[in-house]
């Protein structure tokens, strides 16, 4: 495909199924497959066939070319007239905190993995990162904070020392820090992460499907109630935060590509 062409091309989340295997592919490589709101309705509707099909027993979440995700295209979410698109009540969500699927979610990225990309991997159960990957929770450079789960999950995943420390700093970290703190289980060189996830993925389908989507439930029901009080501040943490001068200051300067100023307030 030309560059123009790539250019051109609509951002979508499309799905291709290997035997038991459904494979959830991200593709919006020209802008370093940002998010849509197009694009998350997209992804919801895909994991929801994927959880409710009984054809298919593993997902693998990926992306096409060098990135992974750079996030939200932030001026289709809130620039003026941008508007999300309402995810159906009975379809998971991309992030797990409404709806989430008990079956098995392998994540593979690699390039840049920013915001709801990591929170995307922190939905699932396992990720394979590209030895390119580079990760960042920089809502708060830009006047938020993660709503996708991020304070919650990364947490869980890292212990609360490594999750304040980035979640703090919103730095960039590589794929060789992610795995020392847990919040990736493998690295493998760039070009392969999707070839592991894969066979990662053929591997769990070996084991009784019933059997891996009972332990996964037990597990979440161990957590759920936490999790439950977690989700439930979502709607706090939006409110304190959306609608501040520091937010629209943090998006002014994402679209104008400069350092933010914050006054906070």
């Amino acid at each position: 495909m030309s560059t123009t062409s790539v250019q051109n091309k609509v951002g979508e989340v499309r799905r291709e199924v290997d035997g038991r295997v459904f494979k959830i592919v991200i593709d919006n490589v020209a802008k370093r497959n940002s998010f849509t709101p197009e694009m998350m309705q997209q992804l919801s509707s895909e994991l929801t066939e994927f959880d409710r099909n009984d054809d298919f027993w593993v997902a693998v979440l990926c992306a096409e070319g060098d990135h992974f995700t750079a996030g939200l295209d932030m001026p289709k979410f809130f620039g003026p007239g941008a508007a999300a698109k309402p995810i159906p009540e009975r379809n998971l969500d991309p992030f797990g905190l409404r709806n989430r699927s008990v079956k098995p979610i392998v994540t593979a990225v690699q390039g840049i993995t920013y915001t709801i990309g990591i929170e995307m991997m922190l939905a699932g159960d396992i990720v394979v990162a590209a030895d390119t990957a580079r990760f960042c929770q920089m809502e708060s450079r830009r006047g938020i904070a993660p709503l996708g789960g991020a304070h919650f999950r990364f947490l869980t995943r890292t212990g609360w020392g490594n999750a304040m420390y980035h979640l703090m700093l919103c730095d960039e970290f590589n794929a060789e820090r992610a795995l020392q703190i847990g919040l990736v289980q493998e690295i493998v060189p760039a070009g392969k992460q999707i070839e592991r996830a894969v066979e990662i993925a053929k591997l769990i389908c070996k084991n009784a499907p019933l059997g891996i989507r009972a332990m996964k439930q037990a597990a979440l029901k161990y957590i759920e109630a936490g999790e439950r009080s977690a989700v439930a501040a979502i709607a706090d943490v939006r409110d304190r935060v959306m609608d501040s001068e520091d937010a629209k200051e943090g998006i002014r300067s994402f679209v104008e590509r400069r350092e933010a100023h914050f006054q906070g307030k």
